[in-house]
């Protein structure tokens, strides 16, 4: 059988035309050499006064807030929140839904732009995995004490307890229980999965001591071989696909425990994705917000990019106008519907004592991102931080506006009244942002913050082919010259 021989390539006779480069994520032709230094000398190096600046202060308050917040709680009881006979969810469950929103883009950035191979995912997904960690952690107290007498949080496990009493498996509380613990689960080995070649990089920096033994601990026997970069690379694709329907899945369940009840303003289909697109809306200004200063800090400009600011500039953009979209669904829907009581509570979103709150989520949610149309808004850090510190507050006051403005004027009129947080609610809810802050800096200092390996993967140099190409001064002469010798090989 005579082999097929390639065709010759079609010459074109006319002017060349220019070919447009894709905007470098690694700029200033950094080598691997430097990325490796400058990453692992964020943690090897000693930190700047303003980490201490900022640890100390976030510490403290972490402390006083959480640890004391919840002492009072425990040993006094439920009654020193604000809470009353109709807003039983007040400020603890706003904050519980906050911080799991916060979570939900680290899980974006790292699962879903990777199954879509977007290589600028790959200088803040390390950071952003961290801050989903740190993001659940904080929203899992607020549940866990809700309950009262917390000694019994663990009746909330699908397991025989001594009253016999098996849970309500068709409630969504319980289904936030799964949904939350499992996305945990799977996002804390994500992300540990995604340290460990870097781990190993610390550990064979690191000199020989207790620093050295526990980075060789975690690093897991790592060795950069073929066999174990193929079966890393397969798990990270495994857990990346398993963690994709999460992100979609969990913000869902919790917005299930209002859309699944009867109340004016909750019991709506709108919800599930308006609490995703939300969610990743707060989650993605958080990250900046917090890779910003940590960018500026610790010198990663050439790693941490405009592009990758602008990138994650124009996905705030989207996600914060179907948020929009969606508040503007519910107005009309209310009003469109004919339903008084529905009509009843959008007004007094609107209109009633809490309309200082409406207004701030909508201009904070809807309008601040608007001004990420324009380039030169997307290229300016102190609006990026402005717009994203307006987001992190209107994200907030959505969850309050949806939990405490519906409960506080329910049917009966004898039931109305003002809720409004009490001490101690907000001592915890500010000591989980100090706690939030403690365990971010902790992580800069201790773990790197930026993904070694998958940069490396991005620069030019590791295309096998870049020696046989780059090398040469002319790249189409080098082109010709390999069809040549495929020509050659086939007719022989």
């Amino acid at each position: 059988m005579a082999h097929a021989t390639p065709t010759a390539p079609e010459t074109h006779k006319g002017p060349k035309l220019p070919v447009l480069e894709r905007e470098k994520l690694i700029l200033n032709g950094r080598s691997y050499h430097w990325i490796t230094d400058r990453i692992c000398g964020v943690l090897e190096n000693k930190q700047p006064a303003i980490w201490w600046v900022l640890f100390i202060p976030s510490a403290i308050i972490a402390l006083i807030g959480v640890v004391g917040g919840l002492s009072i709680l425990v040993s006094t009881g439920v009654g020193v929140w604000g809470m009353t006979n109709t807003v039983f969810w007040g400020w603890d469950i706003t904050n519980f839904v906050f911080w799991i929103g916060i979570g939900h883009a680290g899980t974006l950035i790292s699962a879903i732009l990777f199954l879509t191979r977007q290589n600028w995912r790959t200088s803040i997904n390390r950071a952003a995995e961290a801050m989903t960690i740190f993001a659940v952690m904080c929203a899992g107290i607020f549940p866990a004490f809700h309950v009262g007498r917390v000694w019994f949080a663990w009746f909330l496990a699908p397991v025989p307890n001594a009253n016999a009493i098996w849970q309500n498996f068709k409630s969504p509380l319980l289904w936030d229980v799964f949904a939350v613990s499992t996305y945990f689960t799977i996002s804390l080995i994500f992300w540990y999965l995604g340290m460990v070649p870097d781990l190993a990089t610390i550990r064979d920096r690191c000199k020989p001591g207790l620093r050295k033994l526990l980075y060789g601990i975690f690093s897991i026997g790592w060795r950069g071989g073929n066999r174990q970069w193929s079966h890393y690379e397969m798990a990270y694709l495994l857990l990346a696909a398993l963690s994709t329907p999460l992100v979609l899945s969990v913000h869902s369940v919790v917005s299930f425990d209002f859309a699944t009840s009867v109340v004016p303003g909750w019991h709506t289909t709108i919800f599930p994705p308006y609490f995703v697109a939300g969610a990743i809306f707060g989650g993605f200004a958080m990250v900046l917000t917090i890779m910003i200063p940590a960018r500026f800090i610790y010198g990663l400009q050439d790693m941490i990019t405009m592009k990758h600011i602008d990138n994650m500039a124009k996905i705030i953009l989207l996600t914060g106008t179907i948020v929009g979209y969606a508040y503007l669904m519910e107005l009309f829907v209310a009003f469109y519907s004919g339903a008084q009581y529905e009509a009843a509570a959008f007004k007094y979103r609107l209109v009633g004592p809490y309309w200082w709150a409406y207004l701030a989520m909508m201009s904070c949610n809807v309008l601040s991102p608007q001004i990420f149309w324009f380039k030169w808004a997307r290229e300016n850090l102190w609006v990026v931080m402005g717009v994203c510190m307006c987001v992190n507050i209107g994200m907030w006051f959505e969850r309050f506006v949806i939990i405490v403005t519906t409960l506080a004027r329910m049917f009966l009129p004898g039931d109305w009244a003002y809720y409004k947080a009490s001490p101690v609610e907000i001592m915890l809810f500010v000591g989980t942002i100090g706690m939030f802050l403690a365990l971010f800096l902790l992580f800069l200092r201790f773990l790197p913050c930026i993904n070694i390996a998958e940069v490396k993967w991005t620069l030019p140099e590791s295309d096998p082919h870049f020696d046989d190409i780059h090398d040469h001064p002319d790249h189409g002469v080098v082109k010709e010259a390999a069809y040549q010798q495929e020509l050659a090989q086939a007719k022989h």
